[in-house]
This record gives C-alpha cells, sequence and structure tokens, in this order.
C-alpha cells in the first residue's frame, strides 16, 4: 500500500518537548492562542474561566489565566469570545461504511460534530473484499483530515459458509498481518461470535491469541448473561452492547469498558438511557464508561453525531464536565491514548472544540488547525477534501447477480407448515412465525394482508444462489425495497409484493453496483448508489445524505415499517429468532436451516385462533442485538 503523509499531521510529542517547554515557561511565542475561553477540564471535570490556551506545533504548551501572555510576543490570536473550549471528542466504536461515504467524506461530518478521532472497525468491506478491502480502508483514512485508528475486523464472515456466501474472510494470519504493518491498527474489532468465544472455539481463540500475544486490547460484541464471565476470561475487555442497567453493571464488575450507544430516537441503537442507569439508578462509577455512535447513515450522521450523544448523557443525569468526559478522556484512557488526546492539558494534540452553551459545535480544531468555523468547513478543510482518496477499479465491481430471473418459489397446495419472518417494529427482533395455512391461503395474505416476499441474492460471484422467505409485518403495501448493504456478508437483500418490481429492484442495483433503492411498478422511486464495495458513494457526505433522505421518503411512501437500517439486518444470522441468508431460512440461535414450508407433523404443537404455532420466545439472556 502506497504510503502518503497524513494532513494536518502533529509531530510526536518525543519531538516536541523542548519547543514545547520553551513556550510554556514564556521564554518563546506559540503558533497561536485561543484567547478568552472557559476551559472544560476532563481531568478534574471542571470549566474554568477566564482561560487562554497555547498551541505550538498542532500540541498545546499551555493552559494559562486570561493575559498570561507576554506583551513582546507578537502572536496569532483567536477570540472564543467567552464560549467553552473542550477537547475534541473520540468515538471508540464507529463502522465507517455505515454512513455509506469514505474516510475522507466521514471526516467532513465527524469534524461538524466536533469529533476529531475515531477508531473504526471496517468488517463491512472486510466481508466484500477481504484484508485488500481494509488495506485501501487504511489509504483512505490515511488522506483524511480526520483521525482514524482501526480496530482489526476479527469475525469475518459473522457466520460459517454453511449460512451465508460472504465475499471476503479474515483469518489468524490476516489479524497478524493487519496488526504488524500498520500503525493505525490498534486493537482487535467486535468479537462477535460470543458464542463460540465462550465455548471455546480454536478459530475464535487463535484470533484472540493474535491480538493478545501483541498487548492490544480486545473489543466485544455480547449480549447474555451467562456468557459474561467466559467473554471476559478470554481477553475481551468492552461491549456497545449493554442495553439494560443490570447487564451493564455486571460488566463493569467483571473489568469491562461499556460503550454507551447513542442512536437516533425511538431506534433499536439507542441503548444508552436504559444502560446509563447502571450509574445513576444502581450507582455504579463511570470510571469505565464512554460513548459511541457505532452505526449511523449519512443523515443521521450529520443530525445526530456524538456531540448529541453526549448532549444526551447530560439529560439523563451527568454533568457538562463527566458528559463530556465520557467522550474525550475516557475512550483515550480505554485504548491507552490519554498522554495524545482525550484531555486539554500540555503536550496534548490541539484538537479541540468550541461549544455554545447548549454543547453544540461551533468550531473544531485538528492539530491546531481550524477546519471548522461557525459549522461551517474552512477553505483549509475544503482543499483537504478535494483530494479525496480513490478506491482501485476492483472495488467497483463486486456486484454479481445470478443471471437468472427472480421467480418466487410455487406455493404448494393442501395445508402447509410456513416458517414467517414476523417483524415487530421499532425492534431488530424478528420472530419465528409458524403458520399452518394451504398455499392459496399463504397467496391470498400476499395479495391483501400485511405479508410480503423476501429473498436474498448471493452477489459475490460464488454460488448464483437466491433464497427466498415470507416477511410478515414490514409493512410493504406495494411496490419493492432493495439493498446490497445486507449485513454481514451484504449480500443483496430485496422484499417486494410482486416479483416483478421485485426484479427491477435487483436489477438496478446490479447497474449501479450496489446501493439502495425503491421501486414502484416500473418506476424508480429513489436510488442511492453505493459503487464502491456495494456499500460507499464517492461523493461528498451531503450529497449522500440528500439521496438517503430522498430514500426514507419513498421507504414510508410504500409503507414500510422497519426503518432501513434495520432492514438490513433481516439476513444477519447472528440475531434471533430467524433471519434469511442466501442459504436459506436461519433459525437463531441454534444455527439450523428450515425450509420456508414443510408438512404438519402430528404433534406440531397448540395452534392459535389464526392457526399459528406456538414457538418459544427465546429468553433475554439467548438474546443477541446488532453490534
Amino acid at each position: 500500500m502506497a504510503s502518503r503523509k497524513k494532513p494536518f499531521a502533529v509531530p510526536p510529542l518525543a519531538k516536541m518537548t523542548r519547543c514545547l517547554a520553551l513556550v510554556a515557561s514564556g521564554r518563546r511565542p506559540p503558533d497561536l492562542i485561543l484567547r478568552s475561553a472557559r476551559v472544560l477540564c476532563p481531568y478534574t471535570e471542571a470549566i474554568l474561566p477566564n482561560r487562554e490556551i497555547w498551541i505550538l506545533g498542532g500540541r498545546i504548551a499551555a493552559v494559562q489565566p486570561q493575559g498570561s501572555a507576554p506583551p513582546r510576543w507578537g502572536r496569532r490570536e483567536y477570540d472564543v469570545r467567552g464560549g467553552i473550549v473542550a477537547p475534541g471528542l473520540i468515538d471508540p466504536h464507529v463502522h465507517i461504511e455505515s454512513s455509506m461515504v469514505g474516510a475522507c467524506a466521514y471526516a467532513e461530518a465527524a469534524l461538524r460534530n466536533g469529533t476529531t478521532t475515531i477508531f473504526c472497525d471496517s468488517h463491512e468491506i472486510a466481508n466484500v473484499l477481504g484484508r485488500r478491502g481494509i488495506e485501501w480502508m487504511l489509504e483512505d483514512a490515511r488522506r483524511s483530515p480526520l483521525s482514524i485508528f482501526l480496530t482489526v475486523p476479527s469475525t469475518v464472515p459473522a457466520t460459517n459458509d454453511r449460512m451465508e456466501t460472504s465475499g471476503g474472510s479474515i483469518d489468524r494470519h490476516d489479524v497478524a498481518r493487519l496488526f504488524d504493518r500498520f500503525s493505525e491498527a490498534v486493537a482487535l474489532g467486535e468479537k462477535m461470535d460470543f458464542v463460540a468465544v465462550a465455548a471455546g472455539h480454536p478459530q475464535t481463540h487463535a484470533i484472540l491469541g493474535e491480538a493478545l500475544r501483541r498487548g492490544r486490547p480486545v473489543c466485544g460484541h455480547i449480549y447474555g448473561e451467562e456468557f459474561v464471565a467466559a467473554y471476559a476470561a478470554s481477553g475481551i475487555t468492552d461491549t456497545h452492547e449493554a442495553g439494560e442497567a443490570e447487564i451493564a453493571l455486571q460488566m463493569l464488575q467483571a473489568g469491562m469498558w461499556i460503550f454507551l450507544r447513542g442512536g437516533p430516537p425511538l431506534t433499536p441503537w439507542h441503548s444508552l438511557p436504559r444502560a446509563i442507569e447502571a450509574v445513576s439508578r444502581l450507582g455504579a462509577s463511570p470510571k469505565r464508561l464512554c460513548v459511541c455512535t457505532d452505526d449511523r447513515d449519512p443523515d443521521d450522521l450529520l443530525l445526530f453525531g456524538l456531540d448529541w450523544v453526549v448532549r444526551e448523557a447530560w439529560r439523563h443525569g451527568l454533568s457538562q464536565p463527566l458528559g463530556w468526559s465520557l467522550g474525550s478522556l475516557h475512550p483515550a484512557l480505554r485504548f491507552g491514548m490519554d498522554r495524545e488526546m482525550g484531555g486539554l492539558a500540555p503536550g496534548r494534540r490541539a484538537d479541540l472544540v468550541l461549544l455554545d452553551d447548549q454543547g453544540r459545535v461551533r468550531n473544531t480544531w485538528l492539530g491546531g488547525e481550524l477546519l471548522v468555523e461557525e459549522g461551517e468547513s474552512t477553505p483549509c478543510l475544503e482543499k483537504s477534501l478535494a483530494a479525496r482518496y480513490r478506491y482501485p477499479r476492483s472495488a467497483y465491481r463486486t456486484v454479481r447477480l445470478p443471471r437468472r430471473r427472480l421467480c418466487s418459489p410455487r406455493l404448494p397446495e393442501g395445508m402447509k407448515r410456513f416458517h414467517l419472518l414476523g417483524i415487530e417494529p421499532p425492534g431488530i427482533l424478528v420472530r419465528h412465525r409458524v403458520v399452518v395455512a394451504s398455499g392459496a391461503e399463504i397467496s391470498q395474505r400476499l395479495k391483501k394482508e400485511d405479508l410480503c416476499w423476501l429473498a436474498v441474492l448471493e452477489r459475490h460471484g460464488k454460488t448464483a444462489e437466491i433464497a427466498w422467505g415470507l416477511l410478515e409485518g414490514f409493512g410493504l403495501r406495494h411496490g419493492a425495497v432493495a439493498s446490497t448493504v445486507g449485513h454481514d456478508a451484504h449480500n443483496l437483500l430485496v422484499a417486494g409484493k410482486r416479483v416483478e418490481e421485485m426484479e427491477l429492484a435487483a436489477r438496478t442495483l446490479e447497474s449501479a453496483q450496489g446501493g439502495v433503492c425503491v421501486v414502484l411498478g416500473e418506476r424508480i422511486l429513489a436510488l442511492v448508489e453505493l459503487p464502491v464495495a456495494g456499500l460507499l458513494s464517492d461523493r461528498r457526505i451531503d450529497e449522500v445524505a440528500e439521496a438517503m433522505r430522498r430514500l426514507k421518503a419513498a421507504w414510508g411512501e410504500v409503507g414500510c415499517q422497519l426503518p432501513y437500517m434495520g432492514f438490513n439486518l433481516l439476513s444477519l444470522s447472528v440475531i434471533p429468532e430467524i433471519r434469511l441468508t442466501n442459504k436459506g431460512l436461519v433459525l437463531v440461535p441454534e444455527m439450523r436451516l428450515v425450509p420456508l414450508w414443510e408438512e404438519i407433523r402430528e404433534k406440531s404443537g397448540r395452534r392459535n385462533r389464526r392457526g399459528d404455532q406456538a414457538v418459544p420466545k427465546p429468553t433475554p439472556s439467548s438474546a443477541s442485538q446488532r453490534r
């Protein structure tokens, strides 16, 4: 991979100590002074009035009382006029691919929201392109005006080839190579296969071993009390899946860091309000808490950035300095980088944010360079964004659908047991609905009731498989929707009432080489083109966000009840109770394939008045959540 100097690079502290000491002692002038500031100090959880900040070489030399600068200094100053200056935010768990743009374009939105550093797990592009996709993403990150570190993808694919086909894979040797070759690879990404971890599967623990023997932190993805001890004993020390106060407390007691995930309100991704009760209600210390975003589509990234998550922490009882520390100092501590970032003190990077009294971001400095002013990109940032990374040509050729046209299964005559995917918005769990009905009755429900076809097309050019399911509760009244962002294998997922519309949706995305679309009749109502690995656009964030807003409007127009990001999870076979992959219907967590329908057995269970078989619901301890 070609190397390129990072924009706004800050010299290592070892090369700067003498110069910083001379500035701090008043013997030489700084490059920049921020004056008339209230300084948010995460170390003492206080806001210090009437301060000025001396900056040299992209680092903070001193934080002094206002007016301390010697009069003889001919200096460059910036008057913040009594605003709050805080350390730049650090997002400890991000998937850049969810934003549908590359790292350079992502940086623009992050900086507007006061985020100056992220730790990203690029397992989405790895599921399509393997290790080379990660290396391309790292090159993109190196050219971006943002500090980006990699948590090396650890679970690619999320399940085995018997359950779904993925375009790429990552084994222990790939993990070792990424750690040893790239200084940005600082931790192991979320270990999603927590059941395999607890069961001691050799391949899973071999990947853990590559990180642990190098002294790298290991990130987690766990849900269920019965897995906590084995998970922590395996060396995993954080999770963003603590959705309730009690499980969060248990994980804290097991020595894990908790990343409070803030998502758009009224979505399953907004687990912060419940998990934060481990502190506010159960009395736990917040010293091992952080806040994170996890996933954001491009529209939500602009509206609900990490600064919004911090304000949510304030709204749920944390003080302003403590809440901001959860998004700055605490993530730096978690990854052992607090000497470099996360605080506002001598020697640290001058990654700074100017806030108003409501905590909204006005300005952002990265390494002492002003990149966002009054919420808008500065010419300095625009110049950097104009030189965005261009992915190789092969990254634009990843959608290879089966050549045969879609043809839904011919429904059987007579009474059969149908296995349905039952959606209960707004959650992401999908209920396993067993319905005893004839093919004619199912056909009538497809025409009149809240039932539609769901299909998964293998799109990596490997097996040409197409699997079919029936989706209940999606709300789709007419038309079809499709996406090449089908977590985590990223095969093409399409739902519709009529097969002809499903075919149009699938072929539209094949022509675009990836994306999301809504069709009605012979019209394409909305299309977000994602030609890079079928996951990313090569355009600026505002353009892609506008396309996403149009898609959301069309999504609602055809009646879809489950949000777009929830739809993409219908093929993720690590979330209970039932999913559809290119291999067929998967019952979770037993990881067993079942047909769309089967013969009625004598003792198939008690049926309710609708003819549905009673299927046991999973216990909370066996349920899993996305990421």
